[in-house]
């Protein structure tokens, strides 16, 4: 079955940089688009950044101009490049296909304080 696992998150400060990572092992991220999503507690989870087959990518408006979603497909990554982070980024922070057609990894943590 395929394995998503998500690294990268952490503690930082307002105003401070992340990088995530997403690896997928027994599978491939060759043919699917790719998201980051993200959970605030108390809230549902929403998707924020997209890259598609052909890299094209897409952003929620909240996180527009400061994340930056790639991949590299020959290590099976997908990459969230978080600048100037805010406390209301603060969530778990999730990859999986667009098609949602993975089971779930356990995230990543983010935690921005203010």
């Amino acid at each position: 079955q395929v394995q998503v696992v998500e690294s990268g998150g952490g503690l930082v400060q307002s105003g401070g940089s992340l990088r995530l990572s997403c690896t997928v092992s027994r599978g491939t991220i060759v043919f699917e688009g790719m998201g980051w999503y993200r959970q605030a507690p108390g809230k549902q989870r929403e998707l924020v950044a997209r890259i598609s087959v052909g890299d094209i990518t897409n952003y929620a408006d909240s996180v527009k101009g400061r994340f930056a979603i790639s991949r590299v497909n020959a290590k099976n990554t997908v990459y969230l490049q978080m600048n100037s982070l805010k406390p209301e980024d603060t969530a778990v922070y999730y990859c999986n296909a667009l098609t949602l057609s993975w089971p779930w990894g356990k995230g990543t943590l983010v935690t921005v304080s203010s």
